[in-house]
């Protein structure tokens, strides 16, 4: 497993900061995983679940 800055999350997704933290909030996007009190990351496999949920959501 890989974990991803938020840097990389935006890339990845084409979301805005905002827009990662609010759908977070609202238990819609993977939540980051805490590995110190300053620093967060993604797991890279949840990201791409969301991202291929969001597309077969679409194609319904």
């Amino acid at each position: 497993m890989r974990l991803l800055t938020l840097k990389q999350v935006k890339e990845i997704t084409l979301l805005s900061t905002a827009t990662i933290y609010r759908l977070m909030k609202e238990d819609k996007f993977p939540k980051q995983i805490k590995l110190s009190e300053r620093t967060s990351r993604w797991s890279e496999n949840k990201i791409i679940e969301f991202i291929i949920k969001k597309m077969i959501d679409r194609n319904r």
